[in-house]
């Protein structure tokens, strides 16, 4: 819990203060007075001023900030400050710097993807485990231990690169080309995609056949006085088929043990380069639920294969701008689709989820809590890019208005529009909750 709610906090802190610093540089760099520079709402807890005027406050609520500039002069006030408030400037100056906030959120991740891309991780590699039957891998002639090496002419080094590439072909459907890597030779399949994908409902990889070899199953330890030490197994034995049931998965060897509690069972293992068969006859054990089951006593486990991805200084660049863009267009077209029913509203997610991915990330490693980072910063972007008022694109929707109109759109509009904002905004958040709980407590 700890950890979760630290990665939570340090996630909001660095979300929110790169986007309210874009709204604040720009500002200045317009010439615009920034009079309160504050990350989190409520009672201020710390402060300071600058030589500047401007206060830096860090506030009692953090989930979220603002950066609050002078409106309007006071009456009387010198004619100095007609050029530093915002409310006074060109409708050009106004448009930079609102979209400045949300366009920072969307710099901020192509750093982040540019960091990890030039830095390299380490990434499953693109084996394929066999497609179930009648799926369109398995139409395609997609067989297990295929490893993917480009999508569409496009080379791919991991199964996450694959995954990437097939994300809006998934959502939308149509034929993609998969290279594959078939003993040796690479050969071409043609992958009929079905369109409607709903990714609340099931994996849209698997939907298709495409799934990741899951690791081989290799006995890390045997328990002293089990059945496995009785039959001879050793730790290291790579087990390569159950009976009659070649290179089985890991839940298969388990489901297959726990399936024949007293029954005799033969495990063909590799040991030293040699292939050995072991009878074993699984112990029975009773669950508290009452349910009999197999065990042989062994800690089972596997790796899956890894490549290491990076890029150079300039294809770090590239490659991050280009997953920057895809992503922020799949999260519009997300939204649509969620607006005209093709997809759930159960993908929304609130702060709840968005905190146990922190806490995951964090746990599993500083790459996967970077690139969480830039995914929750890119949401973040272009949630604020969208034209409902109280946000970033309200704002900038008025002053569209404005452009249209040759003056600001009336203050009744304004009020009417403010009041529409804060209850979409509600109902929204209510929705996220709403799933956020349900995740939890399904």
């Amino acid at each position: 819990m700890a950890v979760t709610l630290i990665a939570f906090a340090v996630a909001l802190g660095i979300l929110i203060t790169f986007h309210e610093l874009g709204h604040y540089l720009v500002a200045r760099w317009c010439g615009v007075r920034v009079l309160r520079f504050s990350i989190g709402f409520g009672k201020v807890l710390l402060r300071r001023t600058d030589q500047h005027g401007t206060e830096w406050a860090f506030s009692a609520i953090p989930l979220g900030g603002y950066v609050k500039m002078l409106d309007t002069p006071e009456p009387g006030a010198p004619a100095a400050q007609d050029r530093e408030a915002f409310n006074l400037q060109p409708v050009s100056r106004r448009i930079a710097i609102v979209a400045a906030g949300p366009v920072f959120n969307l710099i901020l991740a192509v750093v982040l993807y540019a960091v990890l891309n030039l830095v390299g991780t380490q990434e499953p590699a693109a084996i394929l485990a066999a497609p179930t039957a009648q799926s369109p891998a398995a139409q395609a002639g997609i067989v297990a231990g295929d490893r993917i090496v480009a999508v569409n002419q496009v080379p791919v080094q991991s199964w996450s690169q694959v995954r990437w590439a097939l994300l809006g072909l998934l959502s939308d459907g149509g034929e993609v080309e998969l290279s594959v890597d078939h003993g040796g030779v690479t050969m071409v399949r043609d992958l009929n995609l079905p369109a409607a994908a709903d990714p609340s409902k099931e994996d849209p990889m698997r939907r298709v056949g495409l799934m990741l070899q899951g690791p081989a199953p290799t006995i890390k330890s045997v328990v002293p006085g089990s059945a496995a030490e009785r039959a001879g197994l050793h730790q290291g034995d790579l087990i390569v088929a159950v009976d009659a049931e070649r290179e089985p998965a890991l839940g298969q060897v388990i489901a297959t043990i726990q399936r024949h509690a007293g029954q005799p069972l033969t495990l063909q293992v590799e040991r030293a380069g040699r292939l050995v068969d072991v009878p074993v006859v699984p112990d029975t054990h009773t669950l508290e639920s009452g349910e009999v089951i197999g065990r042989i006593g062994v800690q089972l486990g596997g790796d899956i294969p890894m490549v290491q991805v990076s890029y150079g200084v300039f294809d770090s660049l590239t490659h991050a701008v280009t997953r920057t863009a895809d992503t922020a267009w799949f999260s519009l077209r997300m939204m649509g689709k969620m607006v005209t029913g093709e997809v759930s509203w159960r993908n929304i997610s609130g702060p709840v989820t968005i905190a146990d991915y922190a806490g995951q990330t964090a746990r599993i490693g500083w790459a996967a809590y970077v690139a969480f980072l830039a995914l929750v910063s890119i949401s973040l972007g272009v949630l604020n890019l969208l034209p409902i008022p109280m946000l970033d694109g309200g704002h900038l929707l008025y002053y569209l208005i404005e452009i249209v109109r040759g003056s600001p759109p009336p203050a009744r509009w304004v009020e009417i529009g403010q009041r529409a904002g804060v209850g979409l905004l509600a109902c929204l958040m209510v929705v996220a909750l709403f799933n956020d709980l349900t995740r939890i407590f399904s």
